[in-house]
């Protein structure tokens, strides 16, 4: 690499660093109203992203792998994860427990050995973060998103508890006003308690609501023993930092259309790489294809499998009808009324409000519209994709747009 294009990655890095930092700091069209809930409670992006870039940089080199001792630290990382997880499950049901009279004398041990394994965790993961950083470089260097042979921005996450979001809503439409990150850690009471001082101070509809990855630079991504999930979310939080140089991430808050074309393009080419990291890499986790039944075979009814996008589609739909009827109370008790229906069949959800469907309907890369409805930008957004030659031809094209209608021009065209 050359001098020259060395120093422009790096004054790039710096601009990303500081575009993307104080964007998530003070949200474009966040509601200062909203942010006197929330001033001594939010995160610091800013400082997070310089010094976890800076541990990326200083970080020491490691010995060269080969692929299957590559393989072997990862797996080794996921099953230390999934101890951990156990062993804090464990805690947690000790002190939860009313038979139990001294939780801490109960989880001694536990708690000995859960500092251990962290311990462990915490030396494993630069060297593991820095595989999968280079896993999903591979690919993306194949998908020709980048003139030159390097892909820019490097791939640079890191796994660190995710700061929750509190998402705020008009009543009467659905429409993400605020979206302000305080510090991780709140009960379920807490994030009840908050809700209902915005709500009532503000006359809106409030959400706080956990993430599982977000485009700072380094990306945070949140811990996880799922490594399918795992690649797909540091693809998709990349193509958030790539989309940020160019006018598409530069305007992700200048309108809904154009958060929901971020979303969707992030959600479509986070799948696909990630599914190719997957394939290159880890072949034995592909999901192996069901064999259809044999003709001849006794095929037992079936009962009716619950459609979770079929059904928060339906309700989306109607809810939109009820606002734009004026019918405000009875779209809140509808929802209400809906998210029971969706607990009942096993999906633990929270809440379900206006502010609900403003953050997740941005994420429309979903067969069915799910909670985005019938809105027509992310459908337009997997148009796009299916015309293009490459994902790469699908990304250069996109990150140029500023505008829903540069997106519907460019579909239309033979």
């Amino acid at each position: 690499m050359s001098i020259k294009v060395l120093l422009r990655n790096t004054v790039y890095l710096i601009l990303l660093v500081l575009v993307v930092g104080t964007g998530l700091i003070f949200p474009q069209g966040s509601d200062e109203k909203a942010r006197r809930y929330t001033r001594a409670m939010e995160f610091d992006y800013l400082d997070w992203s310089v010094d976890t870039l800076w541990q990326k940089i200083t970080q020491g080199k490691d010995q060269k792998l080969g692929s299957v001792e590559q393989k072997e630290q990862v797996y080794a990382y996921l099953q230390l994860v999934a101890e951990v997880q156990n062993l804090d499950n464990q805690i947690a049901i000790l002190y939860a427990d009313p038979t139990i009279k001294d939780p801490a004398a109960g989880s001694a041990s536990f708690i000995t050995s859960l500092k251990e394994l962290k311990q462990q965790q915490n030396s494993m993961t630069p060297g593991v973060e820095k595989i999968l950083q280079e896993q999903v470089s591979s690919v993306l260097a194949k998908e020709n998103i980048e003139d030159s042979s390097s892909v820019f921005p490097p791939v640079l996450y890191h796994i660190s508890p995710l700061p929750l979001s509190l998402l705020i809503s008009p009543r009467d439409r659905i429409q993400l006003d605020a979206d302000i990150s305080i510090q991780p850690g709140l009960s379920d009471d807490q994030k009840s308690d908050l809700e209902s001082e915005v709500e009532s101070g503000m006359n809106v509809s409030a959400l706080v609501e956990e993430v599982g990855g977000i485009g700072t630079y380094p990306s945070m991504i949140m811990m996880t023993t799922d490594l399918n999930w795992l690649v797909d979310t540091i693809a998709h939080e990349w193509v958030h930092n790539y989309l940020t140089l160019h006018p598409l991430g530069l305007n992700y808050d200048t309108s809904s259309e154009l958060r929901t074309m971020n979303e969707t393009t992030a959600g479509l080419a986070g799948t696909e790489i990630g599914q190719k990291v997957i394939e290159t890499f880890y072949p034995e986790l592909i999901p192996i294809p069901v064999s259809p039944a044999s003709s001849e075979a006794t095929v037992l009814p079936q009962p009716p499998t619950f459609d979770f996008d079929e059904e928060m589609r339906i309700t989306r739909e109607n809810v939109d009808t009820m606002l734009s009827q004026g019918e405000i109370e009875k779209a809140e008790i509808y929802m209400e009324s809906r998210r029971r229906v969706f607990w009942e069949n096993g999906y633990l959800i929270r809440r379900i409000n206006q502010a609900y469907f403003a953050f997740y309907g941005a994420y429309n890369d979903t067969p069915g519209g799910g909670a985005a409805g019938s809105d027509p930008v992310g459908p337009a957004v997997v148009q796009l994709r299916q015309k293009s030659d490459s994902l790469g031809d699908f990304l250069k094209t996109i990150a140029e747009m500023d505008s829903f209608q540069q997106l519907e021009s460019a579909i239309s065209d033979n």
